[in-house]
């Protein structure tokens, strides 16, 4: 049920029996190598500077990360078995990926592990109640000077931080369910109802804000570290946010909700290549207008926000900020939505009026109309153009790389397509022939063939997903798009890219000038 096998879920039940013996006030968290033993599951930050030195040595410049935040789009489980999607939440970092050996005590947080894909369940049941024990004695027993830089990151997060805590924490009072099950006086948030919960979880809000602490210090110090090596980590702003979330919760108005919060439209994506019922994503949807009233104040935060944990951001689902497809809540597929307009063109006017030079990618995929490429154009926005997208028989297939500009970015998959082996294996016969056509690549190392054509091209950039550099099949995907459950867990283990992966692709680094 866990991914794991019943030997180790009984030693995880037997540590968790010991370390409940163990006084910990006596032992502190050393207490936890005696418990835990080889239990848990090594975090993936904790191998990001071995990463980013391999980086280094094979002059790559960009570093492309999954989404940072936690998922809460799909079913809670119960209340430390969590399924991992795609999150759309504003700002709020995964602390799941928190290295333990850099917590408030260095010793006794050490996990090991070698599992090819993440086991984010059993990560949770473990790691959560070790980070609030660790927040809990950064909050009874940090120095003068930790505070102190912790009290400033308060101060310089407050526009958020204080908003997500309070939620965690009355999200937490009530047993984990959504905002929209809670007692009707905080689910409206009357302000008498909201200062008694102030008043009531102060202690366990500050937590919440303890432990974004420790994910900030540490990931700005992996962006510190890369940056020095002259290696840009580029990050992902999903378009929507969660309706489970602390940003829908306090900023009701800025969402399309009826007078019960209730949602009035989702969001989704019309029938398309990935999916024959299109894809019903089921988050709010924004109430431009009053977006529009606040001079984009939400979304300038939000932009900024991102820019400072990543050197370039890509903005999901670019095509939503021309028109969106709103499907009505409470249908079952995406097929009955209808296209509304958003007012991108003056939300991105906004945001470089106040932030400069807009360091940003826009993810034009889809259903892609003359406003959405005017809006990109406009802004001078790098689109995205997809390899396994290239050899269908369509002559006018803007996807083939002699169509391409400099102001692009070509993957040759991305998260949501299948590996490069695994389209191959799958692929229509005449897709096949129309590729054999287009570039007579080297059939019996097709990963490298499709990663050599990218590198080749004018794009800007080229990206290769880790599993293509190692030639991985369709079990390695990383997402299958309109599929909730089961993707999002492939996980690169130390000592996969070896010297002669590190090699081949400095040679065609070298080779094309990148």
């Amino acid at each position: 049920y866990y991914g794991v096998d019943a030997k180790k879920l009984v030693l995880q039940w037997l540590s968790e029996k010991i370390y409940q013996e163990i006084k910990d006030e006596e032992y502190g968290l050393e207490a936890l190598q005696l418990a835990e033993s080889r239990v848990a599951y090594k975090s993936k930050l904790f191998n990001n500077n071995t990463l980013i030195k391999q980086a280094d040595e094979l002059k790559a410049q960009l570093d492309q990360k999954r989404p940072l935040s936690k998922a809460h789009l799909a079913k809670l489980m119960d209340y430390y078995k969590v399924e991992y999607t795609y999150d759309s939440n504003r700002i709020e970092g995964n602390t799941m990926t928190l290295k333990e050996t850099a917590l408030v005590i260095e010793k006794g947080l050490t996990i090991s592990g070698k599992s090819v894909r993440e086991h984010f369940e059993t990560v949770n049941h473990v790691k959560w109640p070790l980070l609030k024990k660790a927040a809990t004695n950064f909050l009874y027993q940090a120095s003068g000077n930790s505070r102190q830089v912790y009290n400033q990151f308060c101060d310089d997060e407050a526009h958020w931080l204080f908003d997500y805590s309070l939620f965690m924490a009355v999200k937490e009072k009530n047993e984990l369910r959504p905002w929209w099950q809670w007692p009707v006086e905080q689910k409206l948030r009357y302000q008498e109802a909201i200062d008694q919960l102030w008043n009531e979880l102060n202690v366990n809000a500050e937590l919440y804000r303890i432990i974004q602490f420790f994910f900030y210090s540490q990931w700005l110090s992996v962006k510190k570290y890369a940056n020095e090596r002259g290696i840009k980590i580029i990050g992902d702003i999903p378009l929507y946010i969660a309706h489970d979330s602390a940003d829908a919760w306090c900023n009701p108005s800025i969402f399309m909700f009826d007078g019960n919060r209730n949602p009035i439209w989702v969001a989704g994506v019309p029938p398309d290549y990935f999916s024959e019922t299109g894809q019903l994503w089921g988050n709010p949807l924004y109430n431009w207008e009053v977006l529009k009233s606040t001079g984009f104040r939400w979304w300038i935060d939000r932009v900024k926000a991102n820019l400072k944990l990543y050197d370039i951001v890509r903005i999901d689902h670019f095509r939503g900020l021309c028109a969106y497809w709103a499907v009505p809540f409470g249908e079952t597929t995406a097929i009955r939505g209808e296209w509304i307009n958003a007012a991108g063109r003056e939300m991105l006017e906004a945001i470089g009026h106040e932030l400069g030079e807009l360091n940003l990618i826009a993810e034009d995929l889809g259903v892609i109309t003359p406003d959405v490429v005017e809006l990109r154009e406009g802004n001078n926005l790098p689109g995205m153009k997809i390899l396994q997208f290239a050899f269908d028989s369509a002559d006018d297939n803007d996807f083939r790389p002699h169509t391409y500009t400099r102001n692009c970015i070509v993957y040759t998959g991305t998260h949501d397509n299948d590996t490069t082996a695994g389209w191959y294996k799958s692929a229509k016969n005449e897709d096949l022939q129309s590729m054999r056509d287009y570039f007579e690549p080297d059939e019996d190392h097709i990963h490298w063939a499709f990663i050599r054509l990218a590198w080749s091209t004018v794009a800007g950039i080229a990206i290769a997903p880790a599993q293509d550099i190692l030639g991985l099949g369709t079990e390695c995907r990383m997402n299958l798009p309109g599929k909730p459950s089961g993707y999002w867990r492939w996980r690169l283990l130390p000592g996969q890219l070896t010297e002669t992966h590190a090699n081949q692709l400095a040679r065609l680094t070298r080779i094309f000038g990148r």
